[in-house]
């Protein structure tokens, strides 16, 4: 069975989408990281809270997504922007990656290593109580 394609089907629509999210996602997060700048010695706080956010959003975004039906058409499109798109740019484990480097490097192992897996468990953890989340009332709501 042949799928139809339409405009939002296209490759170049499609990575376009993904390009202007990422832009938009990255520029967020720069935003937050100079408003809020990480300090030498202490937790960066910044990162923290964007790649939990991010973490917590992109779960919802997909749960929802993969409830509402196939990836296709417009769902995809969303997908690809918001999720690789918007919230790949703001989550940066690169900067967490750095961050927990410089803390381990300075001597600060301790804090380096508590940072990296308190941010990738919660990270997790979030991920998980948001699916269950998401699928628990969408569960409720098809009854």
């Amino acid at each position: 069975m042949a799928v139809r394609s339409g405009f939002l089907d296209r490759r170049g629509v499609l990575v376009g989408l993904v390009f202007l999210g990422g832009c938009l996602g990255t520029l967020m997060r720069a935003g937050i990281a100079h408003a809020w700048p990480a300090p030498a010695d202490g937790v960066p706080w910044a990162t923290l809270v964007t790649n939990l956010l991010g973490a917590f959003l992109l779960a919802t975004l997909l749960e929802i997504l993969l409830q509402v039906g196939p990836d296709e058409g417009i769902r995809r499109a969303i997908r690809l922007c918001l999720g690789t798109g918007v919230l790949g740019g703001f989550t940066t484990y690169s900067t967490l990656a750095v961050e927990t480097g410089q803390r381990v490097m300075s001597g600060r192992w301790l804090m380096g290593v508590v940072y990296l897996l308190a941010s990738v468990g919660m990270g997790a953890f979030l991920a998980w109580a948001m699916i269950a989340m998401v699928r628990a009332a969408w569960g409720r709501r098809s009854s």
